[in-house]
């Protein structure tokens, strides 16, 4: 249904919207706080570009999303509540958004823009999940979730890794948030002055683990009293990015289209390394539900459109009222039959002291493996927040969130509790469902499967992490496009690692990267690499069952599997020898179609 309403809106010409709307670039960083920038108070930290932002934009101070990575962005894309949309978690299949759903990227490109990404997308790494399926016309990322996970290129650690392009992986030098500023740059200087465009630019960093291609960026930081190593590595890692920000002005500049540019910064989470240092005031970071976990810089700059630069925003609003917002502002068509669960903030882009009409918005943070009602999770009007049910914190008079009021104003702690019960009757249907790539199609000639998107408590999710072979065995959900045979091939390593299932990978890789002044010798998360007495290997898919001796030297495993159109569950399992241990899920797997003899041509 999605695909069909994507495509009747991209069949109006562009040309019926003219020239003269602005492009749009949305800047986005990973784990950086509110009090992550020096304009905000920070006392250590040096972000002169973003200070500059700071001042030149309209700036809004009680701007929330939610406490962590996947979900901010499913919200971020859609205008909805993450949630709804189906993205609860970073892992766990979690973290898909729901192929029904119409994104930014979808709407901008039927209003007549071009659409790009640069970076981090998080919303699943197969098709139909891609930025590439989900609007983006052109896009540069790494693994879904991040460098070092599961779905990233085995050997990457941010310094002269591939890339995707376009769903291609591809080499590219330099130190990954530079690659991808880089690329943005690249593709601003190369537009087109009458097709507006619209960029989303979402770097890795400042998330750990934080690798730099030279450890002198860090120099300034890890001296200075109250800053541990950690802290150091990530105020370099943003300082850096700012540098980016600041060349990213310039080019704009120079191409003379800064005053036809909103340009947007935020980021998607509460603070991490830095909030010992500073946290403007506020309880609690990233995963939290008080406001440090999800209150976060928010700042909108366009000179041509007149906005009232300089100024704050103190009403509550999130990351789910800036598509409807974008929308507003740039005159798109709005998509057809999608209710929006944020609303455009326009009017207090001009008048900020305006307070639209009053609302409750909730956050939550569902990492867990069933869903949990008030399980880290915050209902927030502008002066309330009631925090996990059952504490209540006035914000006018307490903003660090220190005193419970709630046995003095139980009529307000009754009403949020009866708004998060409608609101949670709003998003939790089908909200477990679980990812299903498409296989079989030409949009994606090879799927790649792996232990990260098991719906499994405790699933493996990083490449260090398979590598000591946990004892977990989880499953895949998917949907074969057309009857056929398909090539099934399971791995105990990724293709790029090239290690035999019964033994490990030699990994002969070039030391161009540090993190805590030490070399980047293997994977960036560390890895324990363990044999494992593997015998054979067994794959059930539908009424396929088989298995199949594991040959000394072989690196995978593979079944050629008659399977009909429609859903169904891939397992595999890797058996040990006699005394070896329980079986273990076969972490890796690759599917194509290789026979058409079966489907109607």
């Amino acid at each position: 249904m999605r695909y069909a309403v994507v495509l009747l809106m991209l069949l109006v010409s562009s040309a019926a919207f003219g020239a003269d709307r602005p492009n749009v670039v949305l800047i986005i960083t990973d784990d950086q706080g509110y009090g992550d920038i020096a304009a905000h108070g920070n006392p250590v930290i040096e972000t002169p570009n973003l200070d500059q932002l700071h001042e030149e934009s309209v700036r809004f101070t009680n701007f929330h999303v939610d406490p962590t990575c996947s979900p901010t962005r499913g919200a971020l894309m859609t205008g909805k509540y993450s949630h709804r949309a189906r993205v609860w978690h970073t892992i766990l299949g979690g973290n898909h958004l729901r192929d029904s759903e119409q994104t930014v990227a979808d709407v901008f490109k039927a209003g007549g823009y071009r659409t790009a990404m640069f970076g981090k997308w998080h919303l699943g790494g197969n098709y139909p999940y891609r930025p590439m399926d989900r609007g983006f016309e052109e896009w540069l990322g790494q693994g879904d979730g991040g460098t070092g996970t599961t779905a990233d290129y085995f050997t990457n650690d941010r310094v002269n890794d591939m890339f995707w392009h376009n769903g291609v992986w591809e080499r590219r030098e330099g130190w990954a948030p530079d690659v991808f500023y880089g690329a943005a740059i690249d593709y601003v200087e190369q537009s087109d002055p009458d097709e507006p465009f619209f960029v989303y630019l979402s770097t890795y960093v400042p998330h750990s683990p934080y690798p730099l291609p030279a450890i002198d960026w860090v120099d300034k930081y890890r001296d200075r009293e109250g800053v541990s190593m950690a802290a150091a590595y990530f105020f370099a890692s943003i300082e850096r990015i700012d540098h980016n920000i600041g060349l990213l002005r310039q080019t704009l500049e120079e191409k003379g289209i800064a005053d036809d540019t909103i340009l947007i910064f935020m980021t998607d989470n509460g603070g991490t390394a830095g909030v010992n240092v500073f946290n403007d005031g506020m309880r609690g970071k990233k995963g939290s539900p008080y406001d440090g976990g999800h209150r976060v810089p928010f700042f909108i700059h366009w000179p041509s459109g007149e906005l009232q630069h300089g100024e704050d925003v103190a009403d509550l609003t999130a990351h789910l009222d800036v598509l409807p917002t974008l929308i507003d502002l740039c005159e798109l068509p709005a998509p057809e039959g999608v209710d929006f669960d944020g609303r455009s903030f326009k009017q207090q882009l001009f008048e900020p002291d305006a307070l639209l009409p009053p609302r409750t918005l909730m956050v939550e943070l569902q990492r867990t493996y069933e869903p949990r009602k008030w399980s880290q999770a915050a209902a927030m009007t502008n002066q309330w927040r009631l925090v996990n049910g059952g504490e209540l914190y006035d914000m006018t008079s307490d903003p660090g969130q220190a005193t419970n009021v709630a046995g003095q104003h139980p009529d307000v702690v009754e009403t949020l509790q009866a708004e998060f019960d409608a609101y949670w009757e709003h998003v939790t249907p089908g909200d477990r469902d679980r990812p299903r790539p498409i296989i079989g199609t030409e949009f994606d000639e090879e799927t790649y499967l792996h232990s990260s998107d098991w719906y499994l408590d405790g699933t493996p999710w990083n490449h260090a992490h398979v590598t000591s072979g946990p004892a977990k065995a989880g499953s895949w959900v998917v949907r074969i496009a057309q009857d056929g045979v398909y090539r099934i091939e399971l791995r105990r390593w990724p293709q790029e690692a090239d290690g035999p299932i019964q033994g490990v990978p030699v990994l002969d890789k070039e030391v161009d990267a540090w993190q805590y002044d030490r070399p980047v010798e293997g994977l960036i998360y560390g890895g324990n690499f363990k044999a494992l007495p593997i015998e054979s290997a067994r794959l059930q898919v539908a009424e396929y069952d088989e298995t199949k001796r594991v040959a000394e030297d072989a690196t995978n495993v593979v079944f050629d599997v008659p399977l009909e159109a429609g859903e169904h569950e891939i397992t595999g399992t890797f058996i040990m020898r006699e005394g070896g241990g329980d079986p273990v899920g076969t972490y890796y797997a690759y599917v194509r179609r290789v026979d058409t003899s079966n489907a109607a041509e």
